[in-house]
């Protein structure tokens, strides 16, 4: 009998279900939660306790321009990168004029490299603490 074998998608569903299980948002500390296409990025702060959004940006609100000079000469992933930085520096701005210092980082299931990462860096940059 042949092993299951799943997608991508799937894996990082399994993924997504496990860590969700144990991290929950709250009114003093929300969740950051990050999902990334192939094309775009989305990150927003929420109150799990609530069911509420308090902050939310994604890469079609962030100056691309701004973000490209960043990756002047580079490959179309690095301007990704670019991107997803001044994604993760834009909602920390929204959640520093919310009223928030402290989050808790949901990956949903990705890997924190490349976009991921570069997200939570800029969060970390403009005020955000995970």
């Amino acid at each position: 009998m042949k092993a299951s074998v799943q997608s991508k998608n799937q894996s990082r569903l399994r993924r997504q279900r496990r860590v969700r299980a144990r991290v929950q948002g709250t009114a003093a500390k929300p969740r950051l939660s990050v999902f990334r296409s192939a094309k775009h990025i989305y990150a927003q702060v929420i109150d799990d306790a609530a069911g509420k959004t308090l902050a939310a940006a994604d890469d079609t609100v962030v100056d691309k321009k701004e973000a490209a000079k960043l990756a002047k000469g580079e490959s179309d992933r690095q301007a990704k990168v670019a991107v997803a930085y001044a994604v993760g520096k834009l909602v920390a701005e929204k959640a520093v004029k919310a009223g928030l210092s402290q989050v808790v980082f949901d990956r949903n299931g990705f890997a924190f490299t490349g976009r991921i990462a570069a997200l939570a860096a800029g969060a970390r940059d403009n005020g955000l603490k995970f």
